[in-house]
Formats: C-alpha cells, sequence, structure tokens
C-alpha cells in the first residue's frame, strides 16, 4: 500500500514487508501477513519522522546561521496573516497575533503566553449505490457486465466504506492534534464506494470504485536476476509483497546485495563511540530487521510491480475474517475507459488507503504512469476482486491462466458484454529461446579398397 515504498506525491509512506513468520510462504494466514505489514507500517513511519526531524534541524540551523550574517531586529508586534492553499490541497487561514510580555521565566509559567487554536472542516462522502450512480464515472460498467445491473440491486454497501472513512478521520485528528501535515484532500476522497453481492451461483464480489495510485515493490532473483544499481542501494525501494512463494533457483535475489551493506554501515555506525544511545538501540534493531530481511530474500520470491499486474488494498481488509473481504492471492479484475484488466490482489497497504495498482498494471490504463505519477486521478477505476478465490498454492505468475481464471469467474456473474475482451498481458521477462544448435555437416571419408566390400558376387 509511492520502508517507504515508491508511490506518487501525496500518498502515505507505506511499509516494507516484515519476515517475522516461521510458517512455510505458502501457508501464511492473513493474520500472520496483516502482522507483518503492521509492524512494518509503524517502522517506515517512525524512520520517516526521523529523516524529517534531521531535515528540519539542518534547516534551523541554516537559517540561524543566515540570521546571524545579519543585523539583529527587533521583532514587531502586531497581527500577521496569510491565506494560502496547503500542499494537501486544502485553503488554510493563519493568523499570528504578537504583543509585548514580560520576562521569559514569567512567560513560560503563564499558560496563556503562546496558544493556538486549530480548526479543520471536512465532510465525509456518502457511498454509492445504484449502477447509475457508478456509471457517472465508468459509462460503460453496464455494457462491459451486462450482469452487473441485477447483482448491484441485490448488492449491500460493504462496511468497510464506513470503516475506511473512520479510519481517515482517526489519522487526520491525531496529526492535527500534533500540528502535523495531515490527510491530502485528494487521499480524503479516494473511494466512491464498496459494494459487495453475490451471484446465484454462490460467487461472492467485492466491488469498489476509486481513483489509481502507483506501487513499485517487489523482487524475485528467479525471474530478475538484476535491476538498477539505483534500486538496489536505495534505502526506500522495497523488495517485497505479501504475495509470495519459495524461490526455485540458487540465483540470489539482486536486492540482498544492498541489505548487506546497509547492515555494514549499520555497524559501523554502532561502533563509533559518538554515536547516542538511542541512535544504537535504534540501530541494533535495525541490523535484526536487516538480517531477517536477507533470510527472507534468501528463500522466497516476490511479485515485481513493473512486470505483474496486481492491486494493493488496506492491510484491515486482508487481515479481516469478514467472508467477503478479500485476501491476498485472490483474482480482481480491473475495470477503466472501457477495458478489463486480470490481476490478483498482491499486497497489503495502510488501512485508511483504497485505489493502487502495480506499476505494470498503472502503466496500461495511462502510458504517463511513473512511480511519481498517478495513472488515474478520479475516481474511474472499478475494481472487482472475487474473495476465496485464491490458490491453495502460491507460484509465480502465470499471466495467461490468471486471465483464464478471472474469465470464468466473471462469467459466473454473467460474463463479458459483446464486443469486450480481457486483456491478454505479456511475459516481460519470458527468456528468449536458445537459438537451435547447429549440427555441422560431416562429409563422410570413402573407405579404402582393401576395406570395401565386395560387389561382385562369388
Amino acid at each position: 500500500m509511492i520502508g517507504l515504498r515508491h508511490s506518487v506525491a501525496g500518498r502515505a509512506k507505506p511499509r516494507p514487508f516484515q519476515p517475522t513468520s516461521s510458517k512455510t510462504p505458502n501457508h501464511d494466514t492473513p493474520r500472520d501477513e496483516a502482522n507483518r505489514l503492521i509492524e512494518a507500517q509503524v517502522r517506515a513511519e517512525l524512520e520517516a519522522k526521523y529523516l524529517a526531524e534531521i531535515a528540519a534541524l539542518k534547516k534551523s540551523l541554516d537559517e540561524a546561521e543566515r540570521q546571524n550574517a545579519t543585523a539583529a531586529a527587533v521583532p514587531e508586534v502586531g497581527t500577521v496573516s496569510d491565506v494560502r492553499k496547503l500542499r494537501s490541497g486544502i485553503p488554510f487561514t493563519s493568523e499570528i497575533n504578537i504583543d509585548k510580555g514580560g520576562i521569559a521565566s514569567v512567560e513560560r509559567s503563564d499558560e496563556k503566553s503562546y496558544t493556538a487554536a486549530f480548526q479543520l472542516s471536512l465532510r465525509l462522502p456518502q457511498p454509492v449505490k445504484t449502477l447509475a450512480e457508478l456509471e457517472r464515472s465508468s459509462p460503460e460498467l453496464s455494457k462491459i457486465l451486462p450482469g452487473l445491473s441485477t447483482l448491484i440491486e441485490q448488492s449491500e454497501v460493504s462496511g468497510w466504506f464506513n470503516q475506511l472513512y473512520q479510519n481517515k478521520v482517526t489519522r487526520i485528528r491525531r496529526d492535527a492534534n500534533l500540528l502535523s501535515e495531515v490527510l491530502t484532500k485528494h487521499n480524503l476522497y479516494d473511494c466512491e464506494t464498496m459494494l459487495q453481492f453475490k451471484s446465484e451461483a454462490g460467487t461472492k464480489v467485492f466491488f469498489l470504485q476509486a481513483d489509481m495510485d502507483v506501487v513499485s515493490d517487489g523482487s524475485d532473483g528467479d525471474r530478475l536476476p538484476t535491476m538498477p544499481e539505483d534500486i538496489v542501494n536505495s534505502a526506500n525501494y522495497q523488495p517485497f509483497t505479501s504475495f509470495a512463494w519459495p524461490k526455485k533457483t540458487p540465483t540470489a535475489n539482486p536486492l540482498t546485495v544492498g541489505w548487506e551493506r546497509r547492515i555494514a554501515a549499520a555497524k559501523k555506525e554502532l561502533e563509533d563511540p559518538v554515536t547516542a544511545a538511542p541512535r544504537k538501540t535504534w540501530l541494533k534493531d535495525r541490523i535484526q530487521y536487516l538480517k531477517r530481511g536477507i533470510t527472507e530474500l534468501k528463500t522466497r520470491s516476490f511479485l515485481i510491480a513493473d512486470y505483474d499486474p496486481f492491486i494493493v488494498l488496506p492491510v484491515s481488509i486482508l487481515a479481516s475474517k469478514d467472508s467477503f473481504a478479500p485476501h491476498t492471492g485472490d483474482f480482481a479484475v480491473v475495470i477503466y475507459a472501457g477495458k478489463i484488466y486480470p490481476a490478483i490482489v498482491g499486497d497489503g497497504g495502510p488501512a485508511f488507503k483504497v485505489g493502487e495498482g502495480s506499476l505494470r498494471l498503472a502503466k496500461e490504463l495511462n502510458s504517463k504512469a511513473s512511480p511519481y505519477s498517478r495513472p488515474v486521478s478520479d475516481l474511474k477505476v472499478s475494481y472487482l476482486i472475487f474473495p476465496g478465490s485464491r490458490p491453495e498454492v502460491r507460484d509465480a505468475p502465470n499471466y495467461e491462466q490468471w486471465r483464464q481464471r478471472c474469465l470464468e469467474l466473471v462469467n459466473e456473474i454473467g460474463g463479458l458484454g459483446a464486443g469486450y475482451e480481457m486483456h491478454p498481458w505479456a511475459d516481460l521477462l519470458t527468456k528468449p529461446a536458445p537459438p537451435p544448435e547447429v549440427v555441422p555437416e560431416i562429409t563422410p571419408t570413402p573407405a579404402s579398397d582393401e576395406a570395401a566390400p565386395s560387389t561382385t558376387p562369388e
């Protein structure tokens, strides 16, 4: 759910995969996966906070040096107002009143000497419930899925819709109380609806209409043994996805080298006598985390967002026991601009964010998409996820099998409309077949007269 995962600006910094379970990759429970993701989300947020504090201190030092280079000025009293639009897209009016006071030791003990009042207003959206409302954003939806009309009439709003917006409000209240940067307006209103319904055949569907942000995580030494150095050395790029399977070859994961370098750097800093005690505690924990990660890189393979089509859902949903809640590995169909794309649920994201797809999927929706540019900003992407459809055994992606399985599931809810087809994904990691071995022609050497058999009858 763009450690800090590559993603578009404005998206909350998500978490690296946290490898703590001793279970085999094909037997992890949703709770196991959720525990890893939740722990890693917290770790990523703490690391982001640490880096932000370091940057703020450096900025403060630069400002102090700049002021020292100029003549000292007496602060003016009065009122200073400012009206601007925050980076998060929220119109913001600030007003600072400055009065003369007493000596600092007295003012420090007076609660009224330094006060602040902050008010943030927002409106919670209502979920879309009818096909007509859905088609305001996706006009061809009923043509693409003719059986959807009846199913939507029988659907109910998923409880996860209200929970999603409650999670957003909880985060905004927390950040507002800390005077931190709050959730952007874009990420507040990222979900049009969440519906759940079931076909006559019993096929369950979790329906989501939202935008799409970009995820660019993942690694697999078996399929992609080399990656660019800037990714190998990046402290932000995360090698893991929730969907994983046992490695099949001895080929090393290319990101192992970068993680080993970070361990070496952490040990060097740990041995430095000037390193503060709190920092040493953090470094020790960091080293243990990196070691567990390297173990995962040596034993598992993961999806690769640049190459594999997958979507990301909130970890709170993936860990739920709700019968309509999707889990990692469940098949999904993404519909946008009249086209249908097969995919799977490949990773878990923050509990306050929906509408995320791998870079491979994003580029198919919009060729200009990148780790820093979302493919679809409007709430025009429809996600149909089929709870309980995941295979029992996880393995490397087989796009044609994914496509056929998605077609089967769509047929169970009425099939595709005339003129529409499921997008076929090309395998960009397929190695070209080796050229046929050239066997040199051998000209037979004529036998000598002595050895030649006689052709004359005796």
